[in-house]
């Protein structure tokens, strides 16, 4: 612990003999408020940053840099529990079995799904104008076979058994994809 040992080099200024002179006392009272070591560090540290910047501090009497010092931890602490109650932080690692409990949501099954829609609109692709137009009107947009076959300007029967081959026509290039990839 670097910090808790006094700053390198400074030991023979100002700011460093307030430093010595101050710190351990600084560090329990920041403690008291703050639970984290680590935390209580890093407040110590901006505490002697804000000393370091302060143009008024050193011309100071030493209670009164004491008081200025203990005003500024306490300060720094407040301001550490404001952060954290406003943005509390937890353990990603606690939550992660329950992130993805829809396992539809997981990245792997998103992928997934990418790969099966690119490959879709690949088989699409390759299908008349008629049959895009069809599948569209259908699945897309819902509509039953009457109110295609109107739009398409075909009786519904002809709309049906269209619908019928188009999909038998799709099934069977994806099962010939299941076989070409065994």
């Amino acid at each position: 612990m670097q910090l808790l040992s006094g700053p390198s080099g400074l030991e023979d200024t100002s700011i460093g003999r307030l430093y010595q002179r101050h710190w351990l006392g600084l560090f329990t009272t920041i403690r008291q408020h703050i639970n984290s070591c680590e935390d209580a560090e890093d407040i110590l540290l901006d505490v002697f940053l804000a000393a370091l910047e302060s143009r008024t501090l050193l011309s100071m009497s030493e209670q009164y840099q004491e008081a200025w010092l203990k005003r500024v931890a306490y300060n720094k602490c407040m301001d550490l529990h404001r952060r954290t109650s406003r943005h509390p932080a937890f353990p990603l690692e606690a939550h992660v079995e329950t992130l993805y409990d829809d396992e539809c949501l997981a990245p792997e099954q998103a992928a997934l799904r990418q790969e099966e829609l690119e490959q879709l609109q690949k088989h699409l692709a390759a299908l008349s104008t008629d049959q895009q137009e069809l599948l569209r009107l259908r699945f897309a947009d819902d509509l039953p076979c009457a109110q295609i076959a109107e739009r398409m300007h075909k009786s519904e029967g002809a709309i049906r058994t269209m619908l019928s081959r188009t999909l038998h026509l799709l099934r069977s290039i994806y099962i010939e994809r299941e076989v070409s990839q065994l």
